[in-house]
C-alpha cells in the first residue's frame, strides 16, 4: 500500500489516489489539525468513505506518535535520536503545535451514518485498509439483544424495561458474562459490525448490547447511527462522551431533517388517553390490594421485585398531571379555519406549568412514569399499552433538557426557544378520540381533542449543542450536499473548511439535457397549476416513450410526489401511453409501503439483466426509498428522468411556520448568524431532492449515464445553479429532436469506449441489501472500490433477518431461489382471480393453494416479466372489469392461471396475522372479529385492532388487511380510518359499498344477463356400493388413510346431526389442500341430502370458479397479497372455519 504525505501526515492508502481523493483527504486532515468544522461533498464513486477512514486514522496515529516522541525525548534528556530531525518536531503536523502530555488526550473518532446497513458497509471498507484500530458499533436492544424472552415482546419500550429489570436482578445469563468477555483480547482487537457482534454474542453466550457499551470505553473508533448523537435522550442513554472527540457525519444530506426531528414532538389525544388508562389500571390495582389489608404484604413483595417503589399518592398525582395536561391542551378553542393556534416556543413551559411540571418537579415525575411503565411491562398476563405513558415521559425530558440554574442561563434558554414553535391543532383522526372514549372511558371531554406539536425549525440547535460538548471538530460529508451555501447556513455553526469535489468521470461519460418541451411542442411542467393538465401529462408520456427508445438497459423516472405519480400513471393507462412505454421497457412502480419494495426492485433488476429484453423502467418519487438509498450502477441506471421540482407541500402547517421563522430571523439579524429566507429554503429543499435523485446514476469511474431534466423551470439560472458541481458544466438546452439524436449518439460512443460491466444480479447498496449474485458471463471488471461490496451486502442481509424492524418476508424460503418466483405466483393469483373466484369470503374460507410448484419452474426472465407493471396491469384490469369492458392489458408472456380465491387469501391473511402477533394478541383480534360479526359495531373492532396493530409500523398493513372482513356498508368508513391511522387507505371503491344483490344487479345491467350454470353432477356407475368403494379408494390415494377416516367420520356425524356447516368445514379443509383434490369434493355431492344440495352446489361453484367476478372481490384479492407458499391449511384452518361458518 502506498504511503502518502499529506500536510505532514503519513497516510496509508490502498492504491494510488486520484487527484480528487488527495484533495478530499487534505481537507479532512486540515479540519483535524486546525480543530475546525468541515463540510465536504464528493460524488458517489469517488471513494469518499475510504478516504475519510484513511485520512482520519492516519492523522490519529501521527497524533499518538507525537506523544511517544515527546516522552522519549524527555527520558533522553534532550539528546537527539536522528541528526536530520529534532525530536521536538515530531507530531507537530498532527497537533498543530499543541503539546499533549498523555495518551488519554488522543481523540476518539465518532463515525455516524444514517443506518446500520450503511455502517456495515463502512466497517467492511475499514477491513480493506492497513489500519486496525479498536472498534465498537453501538446499536439498540432491538438489533443486539439475543435473550429470546425479551425479543418476543412486541413493543420496543417493553423490551427496554424487561431488559433493565433482568440486568438489575442479574437474571440474564448473557449480561452476567459481559464483564468477563469484555476484556477478551480476541474480541477487543476484532473489527466487528452489528452482525458480527450478534454472532459473537451467541457463540460466547454474552450480551452483544452491553458488550458493545463496554467495548466503547476502550475504542478508538466508534460507529453509530447519527440519531444516537443528535437525540439528547439517546446520547444520555448510551453515555456518549463527546469532549475532545472528532465527530464525522457520513451521508449527511439527511442530518438537517434529523436535527429538527430529534428535538420535536407531536402529542396526540390517543397518546394521553392510553397513558391515563395505564396509570389508572395501576392505581385501581394498588387501591384494591391495600383495601384487602391482609394481602398488602404480598403486594409489597411483588412491587419490590418489579422495581416499583411508589406509594398510591404518587401514582394518583401522576394521573392528575396527565389529566390536567389533557384538559389544558383541549381547552384551546380552534379558529374557524381549523388551521390551529401557534405560540412561541417558550410557551411550552407555561403550558406544562399549568400541570405542575417544571424544572423542579420534572425529575421526580419522569422517574415515577418510568417506574410505572417498567412495572406494567413486567406484569404477566394481558398486554397493556404503555407506549403513551412512555412518550409523555420522553417529551418531558426533551422539553426540560437544559436546567437553567442561573439567571444568565435562563435568558439564554429563552433566546434558544426562538428556534421552536408550539402549534396546537385539531386532531383530524376522529376515530382515535372515539376509540378512547368508547374503550377506556377516560376523563377527557367528549369534544374533539387537540394535538400538541412542539417543532424545532433550526437544525443548528442540535449542532450548537454538540459544540457545547467541546468536540474537537465536526465533519459533514455526503455525495449530495449541494447547494453547500444553504446547507451550511442551515447548520448555524461555522464551517471554515469546505469542498465540492468533481467526479472522477470524463466528459464522454455524462450527458445532461434540459427538456423544456415534449415532442408535440407542449411545455413540460409539474407546477401546481399545470401538473394535472391532460395535454401536459400526455406530452410527458410521449417524452418518456421517445427517451426509452434511446436509453439502453435501465431507465429511472422520478416524480415530485406520490399524488403526481399516481395521477399521471392513471392518465397514461387510460390513454395508451403506459402500453407504449411497456412495449419498450416494462414498467416497475415504487410501492408506497415497504412490504413489496424488495421484490419489485429485484424484478426490475431481473428484467435489466435479461439479454432478451430492452431493459426496464423504474418509476419512483423524489425523497422516496429509491431516490435515497439505492445504487443503480452500470446497466441498472443508464438514464434518469426528473419530471419536475419536488417542492414541500406549501400549505402544510410545519412548512408554513418554518418559512415564517426564517423570514423573521432574516429581518432581525440580531444574532449575527446568516439565515436563509423562507423562499430560499423552500427552493433549496426541492433542489436537494433533485440532486439526491440525480445521484442514483454514474456510481463509479467506469460508469456512464444520461440525465434528462424534463421541466421548463430547469432553464432558470437560479435553478441550474443549485445542481451538483459535477453536473453543472455538462448541462445543455436543445429542442427535443436534437436531444434524442445527441443522446443516441452519446450511448453509441460510450458503449464502444467503456468496458462491458460484469453483471451483478440484484447488486444494490440499499438499506435492505440483497445478496449479490455474480454472473459468470460478461467481460470487463468492476473498479477496486466495489470489491468489498459482496461481503458487505451479505452482512446487511443477515442483519436484516436478525433485526425485526428490518426483517423482510421471504416469499420462497424453501426453494433456494431469490423469492421472485413466489412473488410471481402471488401476483398471478391476484390477476387470474377474475377467472375463478368464490362467491364471497364467508362462503369458502378454507380454500387454499399451499404449493407454488408452477412458479418454481419459471426461468429468470419469465419471473421478471410477471413482475413488470404489477400495479399498472392489475389496476387497469380492475377498472376495465368494473366498467364491464374487456381486458386490454398486454401480457408479456403466456401465463398459466393459478387458482386462487378470496377465501384462500382470507385464510392466508390470518396465518400471516398469527405469524406477526403473539398468541394473546392474535386471540384478541379473533375475538374482536367475532364480536363485530355478531354486533355489527365497527368502532369497537377498529379500536381493539388499532391498539394491537398501530404500535409497530410493520403491522400497519395487517390493520388494512382486515378490510376484506369488513361488511360492505362499513367499507368506506374503515378505509377512511385506515387512511388517518396508517397514512394509507385500503383501495376503497364505490362498488365495495354495494351489497351482493346490488352488485349482481349492476353487473347484469352493465354486462347483460349471465346464464346460470348448474354444477355438473358426478357420474356414477349405477351401483352405490361400487361407487362408494371407488371414491373411498381415490380419496385414500389423495389424502391418506388418516385424513380419509376424518372425512368419513364427518360425513357420518352429519348424517346423524344434520349439521351441514360443521361437515363442510371439515370436508372442504381436507379436500382443498391441493388443487387436484377439489374434483373429489364434487364427487361427494351424492352424499348430500336434497335440502342441502343447492347450498352445496353453490359452495362448489364458488370454489371451482364462476362465470363472472365482482369488483369488490377482485379488489379484496389484490389489496394485500400473500405469498402462495404461505397459503397452507395449517393450524389456523379450524379456527377460521369455525369462526366464519
Amino acid at each position: 500500500m502506498p504511503v502518502l504525505s499529506l500536510r505532514g501526515v503519513n497516510v496509508d492508502f490502498p492504491f494510488t489516489p486520484y487527484p480528487c481523493q488527495t484533495d478530499y483527504m487534505n481537507k479532512v486532515i486540515e479540519c483535524l489539525q486546525s480543530k475546525v468544522n468541515g463540510v465536504l461533498e464528493s460524488p458517489t464513486g469517488t471513494g469518499k468513505t475510504l478516504c475519510l477512514l484513511c485520512a482520519t486514522l492516519g492523522w490519529r496515529e501521527y497524533f499518538k506518535d507525537s506523544i511517544s516522541a515527546r516522552k522519549i525525548s524527555e527520558k533522553m534528556g534532550g539528546a537527539e535520536l536522528f541528526p536530520d530531525r529534532p525530536m521536538s518536531s515530531w507530531g507537530t503536523a498532527a497537533t498543530d503545535g499543541d503539546v499533549p502530555a498523555y495518551y488519554t488526550d488522543i481523540p476518539k473518532i465518532i463515525y455516524a451514518s444514517r443506518t446500520h446497513s450503511q455502517l456495515t458497509q463502512v466497517v467492511s471498507e475499514l477491513k480493506n485498509t492497513a489500519y486496525r484500530p479498536k472498534v465498537c458499533v453501538l446499536g439498540s436492544r432491538e438489533q443486539l439483544c439475543i435473550n429470546q424472552e425479551i425479543m418476543k415482546q412486541e413493543s420496543n419500550h417493553i423490551k427496554v424495561h424487561m431488559c433493565r429489570a433482568k440486568v438489575s436482578t442479574r437474571s440474564c445469563l448473557f449480561y452476567n458474562n459481559v464483564d468477563e468477555k469484555s476484556t477478551d483480547k480476541d474480541i477487543m482487537n476484532s473489527i466487528l459490525d452489528v452482525e458480527d457482534l450478534v454472532k459473537t454474542g451467541k457463540k460466547e453466550r454474552v450480551c452483544p448490547y452491553y458488550l458493545s457499551r463496554s467495548l466503547k470505553q476502550h475504542a478508538d473508533l466508534i460507529f453509530m447511527p447519527y440519531n444516537y448523537l443528535l437525540d439528547p435522550k439517546s446520547r444520555r442513554a448510551h453515555n456518549i462522551e463527546l469532549k475532545g472527540a472528532v465527530v464525522i457525519f457520513d451521508e449527511a444530506h439527511n442530518v438537517e431533517k434529523m436535527c429538527e426531528e430529534s428535538t420535536s414532538f407531536d402529542l396526540t389525544p390517543y397518546d394521553l388517553t392510553s397513558a391515563i388508562d395505564a396509570v389508572d389500571k395501576l392505581l385501581r390495582e394498588q387501591a384494591s390490594d391495600i383495601g384487602k389489608g391482609d394481602s398488602s404484604e404480598d403486594f409489597n413483595v411483588e412491587s419490590l421485585n418489579s422495581g416499583l417503589k411508589l406509594d398510591i399518592t404518587t401514582i394518583a398525582k401522576i394521573k392528575q398531571i396527565l389529566m390536567d395536561l389533557e384538559l389544558t391542551i383541549n381547552s384551546f378553542e380552534m379558529p374557524s379555519n381549523n388551521q390551529g393556534i401557534t405560540k412561541p416556543g417558550s410557551y411550552i413551559y407555561e403550558l406544562f406549568e399549568k400541570t405542575h411540571v417544571n424544572f423542579d418537579t420534572k425529575t421526580a415525575i419522569v422517574e415515577a412514569m418510568e417506574q410505572i411503565t417498567g412495572y406494567l411491562a413486567g406484569k404477566p398476563g394481558i398486554f397493556l399499552n404503555t407506549s403513551g405513558l412512555q412518550k409523555v415521559a420522553d417529551i418531558i425530558q426533551l422539553v426540560f433538557v437544559v436546567d437553567p440554574a442561573e439567571g444568565s442561563k435562563k435568558s439564554q434558554m429563552v433566546n434558544s426557544m426562538k428556534q421552536f414553535k408550539v402549534h396546537i391543532h385539531p386532531d383530524t383522526s376522529n376515530f382515535k378520540k372515539k376509540q378512547s372514549t368508547d374503550v377506556w372511558a377516560s376523563s377527557s371531554a367528549k369534544k374533539q381533542g387537540n394535538v400538541l406539536s412542539y417543532w424545532c425549525f433550526c437544525p443548528g440547535f442540535s449542532m450548537q449543542e454538540l459544540l457545547r460538548q467541546e468536540v474537537r471538530c465536526i465533519i459533514l460529508t455526503s455525495g449530495t450536499l449541494s447547494p453547500l451555501s444553504s446547507f451550511t447556513c442551515e447548520m448555524q455553526i461555522p464551517f471554515p473548511v469546505s469542498l465540492e469535489n468533481p467526479h472522477v468521470i470524463q466528459k464522454d461519460q455524462i450527458f445532461v439535457s434540459i427538456v423544456d418541451k415534449g415532442p408535440d411542442g407542449v411545455q413540460l411542467s409539474t407546477a401546481f397549476d399545470k401538473r394535472f393538465v391532460p395535454e401536459n401529462m400526455a406530452s410527458l408520456g410521449n417524452t418518456i416513450v421517445n427517451l426509452s427508445r434511446v436509453v439502453p438497459h435501465g431507465l429511472l423516472v422520478f416524480f415530485p410526489s406520490y399524488p403526481v405519480l399516481d395521477k399521471t400513471l392513471e392518465f397514461w393507462r387510460a390513454n395508451g401511453h403506459a402500453d407504449r412505454i411497456e412495449n419498450m421497457k416494462p414498467m416497475f412502480v415504487e410501492p408506497r409501503g415497504k412490504g413489496t419494495f424488495t421484490e419489485v426492485i429485484d424484478g426490475f433488476y431481473d428484467k435489466v439483466n435479461d439479454p432478451k429484453s430492452n431493459g426496464g423502467s423504474f418509476f419512483a418519487v423524489c425523497r422516496g426509498k429509491a431516490s435515497e438509498g439505492l445504487d443503480f450502477a452500470d446497466t441498472y441506471g443508464r438514464g434518469v428522468i426528473i419530471t419536475g421540482l419536488p417542492f414541500p407541500p406549501r400549505m402544510d402547517p410545519r412548512v408554513v411556520l418554518k418559512m415564517q421563522y426564517l423570514d423573521e430571523m432574516c429581518r432581525n439579524k440580531s444574532s449575527g448568524m446568516k439565515y436563509l429566507s423562507g423562499q430560499e429554503w423552500y427552493r433549496q429543499q426541492a433542489s436537494r431532492a433533485v440532486n439526491q435523485a440525480i445521484g442514483r446514476v454514474i456510481r463509479h469511474r467506469e460508469d456512464y449515464g444520461a440525465i434528462f431534466l424534463c421541466d421548463h423551470r430547469f432553464k432558470n439560472t437560479d435553478v441550474r445553479a443549485q445542481l451538483p458541481s459535477w453536473v453543472r458544466p455538462y448541462v445543455r438546452m436543445d429542442n427535443f429532436g436534437t436531444v434524442v439524436r445527441d443522446a443516441a449518439q452519446f450511448f453509441r460512443v460510450a458503449q464502444k469506449l467503456r468496458p462491458v460491466p460484469q453483471k451483478k444480479v440484484k447488486k444494490a447498496e440499499r438499506e435492505n441489501c440483497s445478496v449479490p449474485d455474480t454472473c459468470q458471463s460478461g467481460g470487463g471488471s468492476r473498479p477496486a472500490q466495489s470489491a468489498w461490496q459482496s461481503s458487505s451486502s451479505l452482512k446487511a442481509k443477515v442483519l436484516d433477518s436478525h433485526v425485526p424492524s428490518l426483517k423482510r418476508r421471504r416469499l420462497d424460503e424453501h426453494s433456494g431461489r431469490d423469492g421472485t418466483a413466489g412473488l410471481c405466483i402471488q401476483y398471478e393469483m391476484e390477476m387470474s382471480s377474475t377467472k375463478k373466484k368464490p362467491l364471497s369470503l364467508l362462503d369458502a374460507l378454507d380454500n387454499s393453494d399451499p404449493r407454488s410448484g408452477e412458479g418454481d419452474d419459471m426461468v429468470g426472465e419469465e419471473r421478471a416479466s410477471r413482475l413488470s407493471t404489477l400495479s399498472l396491469q392489475h389496476d387497469k384490469r380492475m377498472d376495465d372489469e368494473c366498467r364491464g369492458g374487456k381486458r386490454k392489458i398486454r401480457v408479456v408472456q403466456d401465463r398459466k392461471p393459478v387458482e386462487s380465491s378470496a377465501a384462500g387469501k382470507g385464510k392466508a391473511f390470518m396465518v400471516e396475522l398469527k405469524r406477526h402477533l403473539s398468541q394473546d394478541s392474535f386471540t384478541k383480534i379473533m375475538h374482536a372479529l367475532q364480536v363485530y360479526k355478531a354486533t355489527d359495531h365497527l368502532d369497537d373492532l377498529v379500536a381493539k385492532a388499532a391498539d394491537l396493530l398501530l404500535q409497530d409500523p410493520n403491522t400497519h398493513s395487517l390493520l388494512r388487511g382486515l378490510y376484506q372482513f369488513i361488511r360492505p356498508h362499513h367499507k368506506k368508513q374503515f378505509d377512511e380510518k385506515c387512511q388517518v391511522l396508517t397514512g394509507q387507505g385500503c383501495g376503497y371503491k364505490h362498488e365495495h359499498s354495494l351489497s351482493r344483490e346490488e352488485r349482481e344487479t349492476l353487473r347484469q345491467q352493465t354486462v347483460g344477463a349471465v346464464k346460470d350454470q348448474k354444477p355438473q353432477k358426478p357420474q356414477t356407475s349405477g351401483k352405490d356400493g361400487q361407487f362408494s368403494a371407488t371414491l373411498l379408494s381415490d380419496i385414500k390415494k389423495a389424502i391418506g388413510s388418516e385424513k380419509t377416516n376424518q372425512l368419513f367420520i364427518a360425513l357420518q356425524t352429519y348424517k346423524k346431526t344434520n349439521n351441514y356447516e360443521q361437515m363442510v368445514s371439515t370436508v372442504v379443509g381436507l379436500l382443498t389442500e391441493r388443487d387436484e383434490d377439489i374434483v373429489l369434493l364434487r364427487r361427494l355431492s351424492v352424499f348430500i341430502p336434497p335440502h342441502h344440495s343447492q347450498q352445496f352446489s353453490e359452495m362448489l361453484k364458488s370454489l371451482t370458479g364462476s362465470a363472472s367476478v365482482t369488483c369488490e372481490e377482485s379488489e379484496e384479492a389484490s389489496s394485500h397479497p400473500v405469498p402462495a407458499s404461505q397459503l397452507s391449511a395449517g393450524k389456523s384452518q379450524s379456527k377460521i372455519s369455525s369462526f366464519f361458518s
